[in-house]
């Protein structure tokens, strides 16, 4: 029996040594959904699995230096049933909010990481499922729970930044993390200030992606 619990043990610990070595060649980070990126820049990794767990290129994934402060909301959140679904949010359920400590000077840092301020429970997604009239339920890729003022532009984790977005058709959730990055750069370059940022993509995403593409999200 001694035999037996040792050979366990021994194998218990050859497993785990084998799960901290097992990341692909050029992997970044690891998912909090336990899948890999093999993203270049930080901005948006692991968007879509949870977050990242670990860094895998020498950065830290703790965000306890990140002092978020207050959520700030675009206007005034009005509903919280009967929800409108559709590409756009409805904007008496979900108008849009940021954190108030989350500046330009702070986002555009070398240090910054969405990952370390990323905090949107399972409860929470469930919560805007049932607000939109959805099944509160796992979607898996056909639904994400998106902010609308993304992380990289500050973007709070409250319900009122939260909504349904499609993961396919013309206005889904990957066509709109396009634009995303696209404004974090926009902000990082002085090309748009960060208030009309967050503005704009709460407003009217889809407007703002032909502005700033000068192009018609394909229908």
């Amino acid at each position: 029996m001694a035999l037996v619990l040792a050979l366990v043990v021994a194998g218990a610990d050859a497993t785990a040594h084998g799960a901290s070595t097992s990341a692909p060649p050029g992997a970044t980070a690891r998912c909090r959904d336990g899948t890999y990126s093999f993203s270049q820049h930080h901005s948006g990794t692991c968007s879509h699995h949870g977050g990242v767990a670990v860094w895998l290129d020498g950065s830290s994934s703790s965000g306890s230096s990140t002092s978020v402060g207050t959520t700030v909301l675009l206007s005034p959140r009005s509903r919280a049933y009967g929800c409108r679904r559709g590409e756009e949010p409805d904007r008496r359920c979900s108008p849009g909010a940021y954190y108030s400590r989350l500046t330009q000077g702070v986002i555009c840092s070398s240090g910054f990481r969405t990952g370390s301020i990323r905090n949107v429970p399972q409860s929470e997604k469930f919560a805007v499922e049932r607000e939109y009239g959805m099944p509160a339920t796992y979607y898996g890729h056909s639904i994400e729970i998106d902010h609308i003022v993304s992380l990289e532009l500050g973007g709070s984790n409250d319900i009122a930044n939260l909504f349904p977005e499609p993961g396919s058709g013309p206005g889904n959730y990957h066509v709109k993390d396009r634009l995303e990055n696209r404004l974090h750069d926009m902000v990082c370059t002085g090309a748009i200030a960060l208030r009309a940022a967050r503005q704009g993509i709460a407003g009217d995403w889809e407007a703002l992606y032909r502005h700033v593409f000068g192009i018609s999200i394909s229908r």
